[in-house]
């Protein structure tokens, strides 16, 4: 296939990596030095799952010279959405899909007010990727992925790029209710993360201190009654789920918005925590964990944000 990743980096990198050594003619849509090393050098690829390889540095930072492609995985933070939804205009064709990868909710929408909601598909990625350096990427966590479409049922289309994944040997499923899980992946995150953040603490020692396990699980709660409320298809586990997420994470690992901030590095604050307050306002679900959670770390992305 013909596949563009629109953002190099931890999920990007790893799921387009694997494509990319699979023989698919895979572009990646990166800048700066992490571009020009990748242009250098081709992606290095550091996993716990599938080793360390490198695949050719087919890259660049016009989307406007690529062409059409069939597949466009969208993997970028969500605070550059507005400017990346976008800038991938000139590889949408009439029959191309866009498949978001990114954490949140509302990313399969935002693309679908934009491209029509025939061309979108919508994910999850569970892993911990990052880039380590200009150049190269890490995996670490599950490194798996699920995807289907914003409405429930299973298609063609997500069949045959089912049987694509598998061949790159990602680990992978293709769901009928991906809405419901994406509800599920996005409670837990936005719960978790927000007090991993708040705590500068690990996941393990989150879930063994009674009192913050406690805060974890009503924040996350909070966000399943907003999607309650807002007519989404939940599933009816979804907060033990969720819980149990949370018990199998690596202990030692933290959530990506908790090393964000440590790193002094954009945040997602406001994709995930921020949304589930102002959904909540939008739907009348009371969110006082969550407004705690913003309260505390949005001085911290202010002073982020005025620094760049």
């Amino acid at each position: 296939m013909d596949i563009a990743v629109m953002g190099a980096g931890g999920v990007g990198g790893y799921f387009g990596g694997l494509l990319a050594r699979a023989g698919h003619n895979v572009t990646f849509v990166a800048r700066g030095a992490h571009l020009d090393a990748m242009r250098r050098d081709g992606l290095r690829v550091i996993s716990t799952n599938d080793g360390d390889f490198t695949v050719p540095g087919k890259a660049t930072d016009k989307p406007g010279e690529v062409g059409t492609q069939e597949l466009i995985l969208f993997t970028v933070k969500m605070y550059h959405n507005d400017d990346a939804i976008h800038a991938i205009a000139p590889m949408v064709g009439p029959d191309s899909i866009v498949l978001t990868l990114q954490n949140g909710i509302d990313n399969g929408d935002l693309l679908a007010d934009v491209y029509g909601a025939e061309r979108v598909m919508i994910g999850s990625a569970y892993l911990e990727g990052r880039i380590s350096e200009p150049g190269v990427v890490t995996q670490g966590g599950p490194g798996a992925a699920s995807f289907g479409e914003r409405t429930p049922g299973i298609t063609e289309r997500g069949v045959r790029l089912l049987e694509v994944f598998q061949g790159a040997n990602w680990r992978v499923e293709l769901l009928e209710n991906m809405t419901g899980m994406l509800w599920k992946k996005f409670a837990y995150l936005s719960g978790s993360a927000g007090v991993c953040a708040a705590s500068g603490c690990t996941y393990g020692e989150l879930r063994t201190v009674p009192e913050t396990r406690a805060a974890i699980e009503a924040a996350i709660a909070e966000a399943l009654a907003v999607g309650e409320a807002s007519g989404a298809p939940l599933e009816p586990d979804s907060l033990e789920w969720s819980m149990n997420a949370l018990d199998n994470f690596p202990a030692a690992g933290m959530a990506s918005l908790a090393k964000d901030f440590a790193e002094d590095r954009p945040v997602e604050l406001e994709g995930l925590t921020g949304v589930v307050i102002r959904m909540g306002q939008q739907y009348g679900v009371p969110t006082p964990v969550n407004n705690a959670l913003y309260a505390v770390l949005k001085p911290r992305a202010n002073r982020i944000e005025a620094a760049l």
